[in-house]
C-alpha cells in the first residue's frame, strides 16, 4: 500500500489547477488512483438515473477528485508562507 503526505480529515491547500489557493478538509483518499476528494472543491455535476428516491432523475452537485500532487497540508503551506514573509521583510 502506498503512503501519502495527506490523510482523511487533514486540512489541505490546493497548490495547482483550477482550484488553486483554496482550502478544504480531505473527505477521502483514493490510493489506487492517487487522488483525494476535498470538501467543497472541484464541484462536478452528476446526472442521476430515475429511481424511487428521484422519480424524474436528478442532477446533483458533488465534490470531484484532485490529484494528490496538487494538494499540500495546510500547516506546511502556512509555515512556508510565514518563512517567505519574514525573509522578504529582512531584505
Amino acid at each position: 500500500m502506498k503512503r501519502f503526505h495527506v490523510k482523511k480529515g487533514d486540512e489541505v491547500v490546493v497548490i495547482a489547477g483550477a482550484e488553486r489557493g483554496k482550502r478544504g478538509k480531505v473527505i477521502e483518499v483514493e490510493t489506487k488512483k492517487e487522488r483525494v476528494i476535498v470538501e467543497g472543491l472541484a464541484i462536478i455535476k452528476k446526472h442521476m438515473k430515475k429511481n424511487q428516491a428521484n422519480p424524474n432523475g436528478a442532477i446533483i452537485e458533488r465534490e470531484g477528485t484532485i490529484h494528490i500532487s496538487n494538494v499540500m497540508a495546510a500547516e506546511k503551506f502556512d509555515a512556508r508562507a510565514a518563512k517567505r514573509t519574514t525573509a522578504t521583510a529582512t531584505t
